[in-house]
C-alpha cells in the first residue's frame, strides 16, 4: 500500500506543469501561439498564427566560454504572467502605445548544472524573446560566443532581404553600413550571401501570411546581430564578422552575470497591416537615461546632398540657411569639411546668422579615429571621451543643436559602446544625434531620448552617385515601410525636386520619379528630424503648392495606418498628426496603378486636398469632398505618387 502511494505521487509530479518539457503561450487575442519544448536534449520552439504554421520547429541555445546550451539540456521550470503598460513616444510611428502581452519563462540547465532561461512575451501579432543568464556559482562574467536561435519557415516561404555588406570594403573601408540593395519575393534557396542578411528580414509564408524578424534593445552591453544565409533549411542569428572594426574587438558579447541578451522580435500577420504598424521594437525597451531638455524635432535643409563638397563654404551655407528660412524649416545640416572650409571662428558667425533667421544648426562629424580609412573632417573628435566632451562643450557654447556622426565600424559590442557613449555625452550637452554610415537602430528611439535617426539604408546620397539607385528608387521606396522603416526611424535625406541631381540641374543624374512621388516620401519615410534635399533654385522652379506642402508637413506622428500595398510594388499609408491626416502613396510598377482605397479615418463630407501627378492631372492640387462610403479612387503613374491631406 505504501509503495502504491509513492507510485501515484510520482505520476502526479511528472504530469504537473513543473515537470513538463513542453509549454505553449498565446497572445491576448488567442490568434498567435508559441510552443517551446526540450526534445532529445535540445530546446526548440515553433510559431502558429490562426492555426497555420508560420515558423516550424527551430533551435534555441547559446554557446559561451563557460558552458554551452546546445545538447543535453534538461527542463527545470516554467512560469507564466501578464504584462500591461502604456507609454508615450514622440519619435516613432505612434505617439501613445498600450502594450499587453502574455509571458512565459522557460528554464533549462545543461550537463554542468548551469541554468539558462528563455523569456517570451507574446502580444497580439508580436513575439519578443531573449535569453536570461543567472550567476553560475562563482562565475560572474562570460563571453557569449554564438547564438543558435533559428527561424525555419515552411518551404513555400519567399523572402524580402538586404545582404550584409563585406566588412572593411567599399569607400575608405567603411562597410558594413546597411546600404545594400534588396531582393523581393524570392525563393529562400537563393539567399546564399556568405555575409548573411541585415535586420529586419521580411518573409511571405505562402498563403498563410507574413513574418518580420528583427531585434531590439541592443546597447553597450551586447553586440548587434543579423541573419545568416539560408542553410540547412533555415536562417539563424549571426554575430558580427570578425573583420568588423578592422578586426579589433570580440565578435561575441561580454556579459556580466546575471545578464540578458537583446530581444529577438517576430511580427506575424495574415496581412501586412501588423508588419507596417508594429511597435514591438519599442514596447519591450525602456529609456536608459532622462532627456537633459525637451528636444525639438522638425525639417532641415542641407547643401551637401546635391551641391556636394564644394558647397562647404560660408557663402553657400548662407544660401541654404535662407532656403530653410523661406521654407519654415527648423534646421540646417552643415556637412563634412566645414571645419576646414569655414572654420570654427566663422562657424560661430554662421550659427548666429542662422539664429537670426529662426534656423538652428546640425554639424557633421567623422566618428573615426582608428576603425577605417574615412578621412573627412572634423575627424578624431568623437571616438574618445576626452576629445568628445571637449568638442561638445564648444558645440553647446556656440548654440549647435545636433550632430550627424558618420562612418561607423560594424556591429561589434565595441562599436555599440561608441554609439551609446556618443549619445549619452551628447545628451549631457543638450545635443541631438543622427547616425550616418551606421547600423540599424534597435529600439534606440525609446532607449536614448536625444537619438533622432539613423541612415542604415540606400539613402538619397546614392541617388546622386549611382544609376542603379536611380533606376530602383521607386522599388526600394516601396519596400521600406514594410521592412527597414517598419522597425526604426530612417534618416533618408530625401525629397529631391531637381530634375537633374546636381548643382547645375541641367543634365546628368536624371531623376526618374515625379515631384509628387518625392513629396509622398516625406510622409512614407518616418524620422523625427528630416533633412530634405531641396536646393535654392527650387524656390523658383517648383510649383508653389508643392513648396507649401513641405512648409507644413510634420515629421512626428500620432498614428500610422496601413491602407494597401505590396513590398516593392506599391504602398499607401495614412499618418495622423493631431487631428490632421496625411495619406501618401507611391507606385513602383511599370504600369499606372488605379486602385480604390478605403480611408475610414476621414469622415464623410470632409474636404480633401489631393496632390496627384500624371498627364491628365497636370500635376496640380485639387480639392474634393470625401464620399460617404469612405472609399477613394487613386491613380498613380509608374514612378509616381499621390498625397491626400484633410
Amino acid at each position: 500500500m505504501k509503495m502504491k502511494k509513492i507510485i501515484i505521487l510520482y505520476c502526479f509530479l511528472i504530469s504537473s506543469p513543473l515537470f513538463s518539457q513542453n509549454e505553449a503561450i498565446q497572445s491576448p487575442d488567442g490568434q498567435l501561439k508559441l510552443e517551446i519544448a526540450v526534445e532529445n536534449g535540445k530546446a526548440i520552439y515553433s510559431v502558429h498564427y490562426k492555426d497555420e504554421v508560420m515558423i516550424e520547429k527551430s533551435p534555441l541555445g547559446l554557446i559561451t566560454n563557460e558552458g554551452d546550451f546546445i545538447d543535453e539540456m534538461s527542463f527545470l521550470a516554467s512560469s507564466k504572467d501578464k504584462i500591461s503598460k502604456s507609454y508615450t513616444a514622440d519619435k516613432i510611428k505612434q505617439s501613445s502605445v498600450d502594450y499587453q502581452a502574455n509571458t512565459l519563462k522557460f528554464t533549462v540547465e545543461n550537463a554542468d548544472n548551469k541554468q539558462l532561461s528563455f523569456l517570451f512575451q507574446v502580444s497580439n501579432n508580436n513575439i519578443a524573446f531573449r535569453y536570461e543568464l543567472p550567476v553560475w556559482g562563482e562565475t560572474m562574467a562570460i563571453i557569449v560566443e554564438r547564438e543558435l536561435t533559428g527561424f525555419k519557415f515552411p518551404s513555400a516561404t519567399t523572402s524580402f532581404l538586404s545582404p550584409m555588406m563585406e566588412s572593411m570594403s567599399g569607400f575608405a573601408r567603411t562597410a558594413p553600413s546597411y546600404e545594400s540593395g534588396y531582393t523581393a519575393d524570392v525563393a529562400m534557396e537563393t539567399n546564399t550571401n556568405q555575409n548573411g542578411y541585415v535586420f529586419p528580414g521580411l518573409f511571405k509564408v505562402g498563403n498563410n501570411g507574413w513574418v518580420l524578424i528583427s531585434e531590439t534593445g541592443v546597447s553597450s552591453l551586447y553586440c548587434a546581430s543579423h541573419l545568416s544565409n539560408y542553410q540547412n533549411g533555415m536562417y539563424q542569428v549571426a554575430y558580427p564578422d570578425m573583420k568588423n572594426n578592422n578586426g579589433f574587438g570580440s565578435t561575441g558579447a561580454q556579459v556580466g552575470l546575471p545578464g540578458v541578451t537583446p530581444w529577438r522580435t517576430i511580427t506575424v500577420g495574415e496581412t501586412l497591416k501588423p508588419v507596417v504598424e508594429t511597435t514591438i521594437p519599442f514596447d519591450v525597451v525602456e529609456p536608459l537615461y532622462e532627456a537633459s531638455q525637451d528636444y525639438k524635432f522638425g525639417r532641415g535643409s542641407w547643401s551637401w546632398i546635391v551641391w556636394q563638397d564644394n558647397s562647404m563654404n560660408y557663402e553657400d551655407q548662407i544660401k541654404y540657411i535662407d532656403l530653410a528660412a523661406a521654407m519654415n524649416f527648423e534646421y540646417i545640416l552643415i556637412d563634412a569639411w566645414w571645419d576646414k572650409n569655414i572654420g570654427y571662428d566663422r562657424m560661430k558667425e554662421l550659427i548666429q546668422y542662422a539664429k537670426s533667421k529662426n534656423v538652428e544648426v546640425f554639424l557633421w562629424y567623422n566618428s573615426n579615429g582608428s576603425a577605417n580609412d574615412a578621412f573627412m573632417t572634423p575627424k578624431d573628435k568623437m571616438h574618445t571621451s576626452i576629445a568628445r566632451k571637449r568638442e561638445m562643450k564648444w558645440l553647446k557654447e556656440v548654440g549647435v543643436k545636433g550632430l550627424k556622426v558618420d562612418f561607423f565600424a560594424g556591429d561589434k559590442q565595441e562599436t555599440m559602446r561608441l554609439y551609446e557613449n556618443i549619445l549619452s555625452d551628447a545628451n549631457d550637452y543638450g545635443l541631438m544625434v543622427i547616425f550616418h554610415g551606421a547600423t540599424l537602430p534597435r529600439g534606440w528611439e525609446r532607449m536614448y531620448p536625444n537619438f533622432v535617426g539613423s541612415e542604415a539604408v540606400i539613402a538619397s546620397e546614392m541617388l546622386i552617385f549611382t544609376q542603379d539607385a536611380r533606376d530602383n528608387e521607386a522599388f526600394y521606396a516601396a519596400l521600406h515601410p514594410f521592412s527597414r522603416n517598419a522597425v526604426a526611424s530612417m534618416e533618408f535625406g530625401g525629397v529631391l525636386l531637381n530634375k537633374f541631381l546636381n548643382k547645375g540641374n541641367s543634365e546628368g543624374q536624371e531623376r526618374l520619379t515625379s515631384n509628387v512621388f518625392q513629396l509622398a516620401t516625406s510622409v512614407l519615410f518616418q524620422n523625427p528630424v528630416q533633412m530634405f534635399a531641396l536646393t535654392p533654385n527650387n524656390l523658383e522652379d517648383t510649383p508653389e503648392y508643392q513648396l507649401d506642402f513641405l512648409r507644413e508637413v510634420p515629421t512626428t506622428w500620432d498614428e500610422t495606418v496601413f491602407i494597401d500595398g505590396f513590398p516593392g510594388k506599391y504602398v499607401i499609408l495614412a499618418r495622423r498628426n493631431g487631428d490632421k491626416w496625411y495619406i501618401a502613396g507611391i507606385n513602383a510598377q511599370k504600369e499606372t496603378l488605379k486602385i480604390k482605397a478605403k480611408i475610414p479615418m476621414i469622415n464623410a463630407g470632409a474636404e480633401l486636398k489631393v496632390y496627384e501627378d500624371g498627364r491628365k492631372s497636370g500635376n496640380k492640387l485639387k480639392t474634393m469632398k470625401h464620399k460617404k462610403n469612405q472609399e477613394i479612387e487613386l491613380i498613380m503613374p509608374a514612378n509616381g505618387g499621390v498625397i491626400i491631406v484633410n
